[in-house]
């Protein structure tokens, strides 16, 4: 019983979906909004997903305003490694306010639309705000790398001046990253319909309501996401090696 009670959930959840397509097929012409899903069409279920995502989305900005807080004004945490903990709370405050409002409004509105404009903003703020985490971490690691296998010259090496040009790559390569693939997302044609199948304007959703050639975006997205993937983890990974056989080589009473 309970697993026909799912499967008819997930029938009619699936029929509302294409009963929306089908509705808001725009026959040619560019949209000037997108109609947002909610993460679940059944109404008993949003009132308290509603409670859980906002004291989710509460405690993120309440800890990462206090890290930012205390990071900054405690003299004893001037320290590159609270430097780019700051600037990772940065950028995960970043990404949640980016997602999370509007998220939590598709579970109190009828109708969960947002504005061709706003959908571009918002989808740009969260690719520079996930990108720059990415190498953030990257940076992070390599601080640790250098704090323990090169102690004597960890001052000189992790200057502030260094740490700065870490973390201005990281946003000014994040920013680029995001205005050419927004650009390239959103000056297609929308004109096969503006329904978008996800809570928030994501990279994937748009690209199945495109009517124009969108071989060159995919092709974009893909080598971004692989570069950025695949670089960030190999630093953070050969960081942590590196540390690992520095610790192995250590005498106890090193």
């Amino acid at each position: 019983m309970i697993k026909e009670g799912f499967f008819l959930l997930y029938t009619d959840y699936v029929s509302w979906i294409e009963e929306m397509t089908k509705l808001n097929e725009t026959k040619g012409s560019q949209v000037t909004e997108f109609i947002l899903l909610s993460i679940t069409n059944i109404p008993e279920l949003k009132g308290p997903l509603f409670v859980v995502f906002l004291l989710n989305y509460m405690a993120t900005v309440v800890g990462n305003l206090g890290l930012i807080i205390l990071t900054s004004v405690d003299s004893h945490l001037q320290t590159p490694m609270y430097f780019f903990l700051r600037h990772l709370a940065y950028v995960d405050l970043g990404y949640s306010t980016a997602i999370g409002p509007k998220m939590l409004a598709s579970f109190i509105v009828e109708k969960n639309t947002i504005s061709f404009n706003e959908c571009a903003t918002q989808f740009s703020f969260y690719v520079v705000f996930i990108t720059s985490e990415f190498f953030i971490l990257s940076a992070m690691a390599y601080d640790r790398y250098v704090a323990i296998c090169k102690p004597l010259v960890y001052i000189v090496i992790m200057s502030s001046r260094v740490c700065w040009i870490l973390v201005v790559i990281s946003y000014l390569y994040s920013i680029m990253v995001s205005l050419l693939v927004t650009i390239k997302i959103f000056n297609s044609s929308f004109c096969a319909s503006n329904v978008m199948r996800q809570f928030f304007c994501d990279s994937v959703p748009p690209l199945y309501i495109i009517c124009s050639d969108i071989r060159e975006t995919k092709l974009i997205i893909k080598l971004f996401g692989a570069f950025d993937l695949i670089s960030s983890l190999s630093i953070v990974l050969v960081s942590y090696m590196l540390i690992i056989v520095a610790i192995l080589r250590m005498n106890s009473s090193e």
